[in-house]
């Protein structure tokens, strides 16, 4: 389960990674949502869909999904990747925790805890790292950390009274999917139709690994606690950091280097746990 986790969190940064390096990021946002939005139209007849139970859980998941990816496009559009980034999946987990150790989850030992610290504390020091951008960037930033808790939390319960992890993702992209498509059609139409000729391709890449990425995320959550897939997952910024150095070139100082070391330190702990 260790390594399917760091796989997702691996495709997590690189969809992330696309949206940041596009020329018009809340229409690339439309893509890779729409591309997940198909995908599901074709294989949800296929599956065995999920208990009534859980139907509630998916309207407000999807609800709060529109709301994160709103956030990311905004956020990638005002600051650097490896600034943002690090702040949004970075506080999530310490806001998961708070919660999942008050009642919504079980099962979380001494160690687990120490391995969702230092996870958090390395990204969030990567973030402290790159405090000389601007103020707005970092405030949406920890607004959507706040999001990325909610929906985490929403559907870590959910998928779990699902009964079926694969159809309940699917559900989820396509009820957010949809709004982001209405949304383009009716306000951009002309410039959607040519952005999309010459960018499907990366909204295909984007969508089947923002799909893959959370389906894998959340069928390890219906095997272990919430919290420690929520920290272990946010491993992503390692992945996040080496494209926005490589790829988006942005600068990589000692002090992130240092950072996604005490990262992959949390991550130790808490498979060791």
């Amino acid at each position: 389960m260790f390594g399917i986790v760091l796989f997702a969190a691996a495709l997590h940064a690189t969809w992330n990674a696309i949206v940041k390096g596009s020329s018009d990021k809340l229409l690339t946002m439309v893509l890779v949502t729409g591309s997940a939005a198909l995908i599901a139209i074709i294989a949800l007849p296929w599956l065995h869909q999920p208990a009534r139970a859980s139907w509630p859980l998916i309207g407000a998941s999807c609800v709060f999904q529109v709301t994160y990816f709103v956030l990311v496009a905004r956020t990638y559009h005002v600051a650097d990747m490896s600034l943002t980034y690090p702040l949004m999946r970075g506080t999530a987990p310490l806001l998961v925790t708070i919660v999942s150790v008050s009642g919504l989850d079980a099962g979380l030992s001494t160690g687990m805890c120490i391995g969702v610290a230092v996870i958090s504390f390395g990204i969030l020091g990567m973030a402290w790292g790159g405090r000389h951008a601007g103020r707005r960037g970092i405030v949406l930033a920890l607004i959507n950390a706040v999001v990325i808790a909610s929906y985490t939390l929403i559907d870590g319960i959910g998928v779990r009274r699902s009964d079926a992890p694969e159809a309940y993702t699917l559900w989820i992209f396509l009820g957010s999917g949809i709004p982001f498509a209405l949304w383009a059609i009716g306000t951009r139409r002309a410039a959607l139709a040519g952005y999309l000729r010459r960018n499907w391709h990366f909204g295909l890449i984007g969508g089947c690994g923002s799909i893959a990425s959370y389906g894998l995320a959340l069928w390890a959550m219906t095997l272990a606690p919430i919290a420690v897939i929520a920290a272990l997952r946010e491993t992503s910024i390692v992945f996040g950091t080496i494209i926005s150095g490589l790829v988006l070139k942005e600068r990589i100082g000692p002090a992130r280097f240092l950072a996604a070391c005490t990262i992959a330190l949390g991550a130790a702990v808490l498979r060791l746990a």
